[in-house]
């Protein structure tokens, strides 16, 4: 069953100027696999950005938006063997969805030039 859905935009050149104007904000918001991802690629604004948009359409599948005491890095989007995002939780994130019984979570990302999105599907039960 559908938990909760929650999409969301961003504009590539918002997430440069934060990275460039705000020593921690790569830190505050990103883990280790993220950051390594995406300085690994051509455009890690990009890249940064498709993966900002995943963590705000998470919240706002969850529902409760970042109001639980979520940190940023806590919400974490890797590749798996394929190369497909997938969400890696830690810490009140995974307690709360853990609590919230939430067993599978969809994430799709995309951008193109100055736009980066993502959306994402939370499930409960079988």
């Amino acid at each position: 069953m559908v938990f909760g859905v929650g999409i969301d935009l961003i504009e590539v050149a918002r997430v440069k100027k934060a990275v460039l104007n705000n020593n921690t904000f790569l830190n505050k918001v990103y883990g280790n696999q993220e950051l390594n991802k995406c300085e690994n690629i051509n455009n890690k604004y990009q890249c940064l950005a498709a993966r900002f948009a995943g963590k705000e359409a998470f919240m706002k599948a969850l529902g409760s938006g970042w109001s639980e005491g979520i940190k940023w890095s806590e919400v974490e989007i890797i590749n798996d063997q394929l190369g497909k995002p997938v969400l890696s939780l830690s810490g009140k994130a995974l307690e709360l969805v853990n609590q919230l019984e939430i067993n599978r979570m969809n994430i799709s990302l995309t951008h193109i030039n100055d736009f980066a999105s993502a959306i994402v599907i939370l499930e409960t039960g079988d």
